[in-house]
């Protein structure tokens, strides 16, 4: 295998188990297996490959797979994304995904942050380093903005609200006991941390698909109360989980239904 194109099309079914033909174009990421099995239930459809890396399941022409923890996996995926679309012979057909949208967690970072709390991220600010891979240091990870705008209608239409802001990304997990580095965090004014929203938004443009995310206040990790425990996350998942995945398929259905393009940017 020589070309980027020959590697991902080996590579995802490998991954994930699943024929690239079996992929629908509107994806939904999550690092959660909880998050997988309510979808599958909920689509009445099986999971795939659930011995591999990124077990996933499709079902009402949306593909949700569970990728892992963190900003290589998540650069990981978004390439080997690139990868589905139609197969046609003789002609040169756009590939890859028409909406991709990543359900994830996060750590709230202003007082005004509750656990369960939506966040809808208009930038994220690369601290994990993987995105400098894909793009000059200096260009901004954002999402497409049709996607959020879209989430954020379904949201509003639920009945619920959000919070809008940038998220900062990290390739550390464990910071939480680290003063210095939250006194940098401080500075940034970012609404919330996570490990894989930057790097999602960055490979996306790298890979010419468009990506969103909503975000889950799962901590409040800038007092030490606040820190995740087994128990709080056993809460949040709970209490929010459904109304995270039932959004995140909502939004994707408004897209699919009314036809819409989220390109925002003309690669």
């Amino acid at each position: 295998m020589t070309t980027k194109s020959q590697i991902v099309a080996n590579w995802l079914p490998r991954y994930t188990g699943m024929p690239i033909e079996d992929f629908s174009r509107y994806i939904l990421l999550t690092n959660f297996s909880g998050y997988l099995a309510q979808f599958a239930l909920w689509g009445n459809t099986e999971i795939v490959g659930a011995d591999k890396p990124m077990p996933c399941a499709t079902a009402n022409g949306i593909t949700m797979i569970n990728f892992g923890m963190g900003s290589p996996n998540t650069a990981t995926v978004c390439d080997l994304l690139s990868a589905i679309g139609p197969q046609v012979e003789g002609k040169k057909r756009k590939k890859g995904p028409k909406a991709v949208l990543f359900l994830g967690k996060c750590g709230g970072l202003k007082k005004k942050n509750k656990v369960g709390d939506l966040i809808l991220p208009i930038g994220a600010i690369r601290g994990e380093g993987t995105s400098d891979e894909y793009m000059p240091t200096n260009v901004p990870a954002l999402p497409a903005f049709q996607l959020q705008k879209a989430i954020s209608t379904t949201i509003r239409e639920a009945g619920h609200d959000y919070w809008t802001g940038t998220v900062y990304t990290t390739n550390r997990r464990v910071w939480e006991h680290d003063n210095k580095f939250k006194d940098r965090l401080s500075a940034t004014r970012a609404m919330a941390i996570d490990m894989e929203t930057a790097t999602l938004f960055t490979a996306a443009f790298k890979n010419k698909f468009p990506a969103g995310a909503l975000l889950l206040v799962s901590d409040v990790p800038m007092t030490p109360e606040g820190v995740k425990t087994s128990s709080s996350d056993k809460s949040v998942t709970e209490n929010f989980v459904d109304l995270h995945v039932r959004i995140g398929i909502d939004s994707l259905k408004a897209l699919m239904n009314n036809a819409q393009t989220v390109k925002h940017l003309k690669f």
